[in-house]
């Protein structure tokens, strides 16, 4: 038990990115004229609350699971991500898609898959699409784990209620829309002593401690990330890490085109091989993207090894 909560406090809280379905925005709109309420958000339960008996030791099981993903489940993660690299402190931080704020929300419909998931099948898709792996079995100890440790982090938390900060918050496109230039100087000012300026991120002792943002250790084309609008309110919210909301709104969505500009591993739905009917089907309505986009003379989308 020392060691879990000694984990815990040490866990090093690299930063993103992981997919996470974009949702209303968490904190209520400021209204001209006026100071905006301070959000009151949930707070999961103390480390030492944990009980000292299977549970308790299936909850850590799942801490670990996932603060070191490739480390301890290495047959679904085919990336170089972590759970936590999208949500920051163990899952636990407001606005960036806390377990607390996701579990108590499923069963719930997904447009992306257009069907009621259960939360097992939620995990799921991170591990197909943020972790370019392959679902793990929902009977499988891995879900078992991570669904253990997200119920524990939501204890308390009330059942079927949006709560504030459950999710990354909406931020609005720049009048003028963005600008991958400008997004490209934003980068190396504030990005690129984290994330190396090739978006490669950086390693130590063969893992990594700040991940990459593309290529073909990032997520893949399928991934909620690659939607500018979702990573534009991460980035906005969480980074550079340690001073989030120091990034004005078009600077994030700046960023966050020119992250998503890049290659990445393909999408695992892809239809015969073909970025044009991927499109079609699965990105022509799916938020602000640049997938089959041609950027640079290249058509985005074909996916790198």
């Amino acid at each position: 038990m020392k060691s879990f909560i000694a984990a815990l406090i040490s866990c090093n809280m690299i930063s993103m990115v992981c997919a996470t379905e974009a949702v209303d925005s968490s904190v209520p709109a400021e209204r001209p004229g006026t100071p905006q309420a301070a959000v009151t958000t949930f707070t999961s339960p103390a480390e030492d609350t944990l009980p000292d008996n299977a549970f308790g030791q299936l909850v850590q099981q799942g801490h670990a699971i996932f603060v070191a993903t490739k480390a301890n489940a290495p047959e679904f993660v085919g990336n170089g991500l972590s759970c936590t690299n999208c949500h920051l402190e163990q899952g636990r931080k407001a606005d960036s898609a806390p377990l607390w704020g996701a579990y108590p929300m499923y069963p719930a419909y997904r447009k992306k898959n257009n069907k009621v998931n259960t939360y097992a099948e939620r995990i799921q898709g991170c591990f197909q699409f943020s972790m370019n792996g392959k679902p793990p079995p929902a009977d499988s100890q891995v879900i078992a784990a991570l669904t253990a440790y997200s119920y524990w982090l939501a204890t308390g938390a009330p059942t079927g209620q949006a709560l504030p900060g459950r999710s990354y918050p909406e931020v609005p496109e720049p009048v003028a829309g963005f600008d991958l230039v400008k997004g490209k100087a934003i980068y190396a000012a504030q990005c690129a002593v984290c994330h190396a300026n090739d978006g490669q991120g950086q390693k130590a002792g063969g893992e990594y401690v700040f991940p990459p943002l593309w290529g073909k250790d990032s997520f893949n084309w399928g991934a909620g990330m690659h939607r500018i609008n979702t990573a534009a309110g991460f980035i906005k919210s969480n980074m550079p890490l340690g001073k989030g909301g120091t990034l004005s709104a078009d600077e994030a969505w700046h960023v966050a085109a020119y992250m998503n500009s890049h290659e990445r591993p393909k999408d695992p739905r892809m239809i015969a091989g073909s970025v044009e009917q991927t499109r079609l089907k699965f990105h022509a309505d799916d938020g602000v993207n640049l997938y089959g986009q041609e950027v640079n003379g290249v058509i985005l989308g074909r996916g790198t090894q």
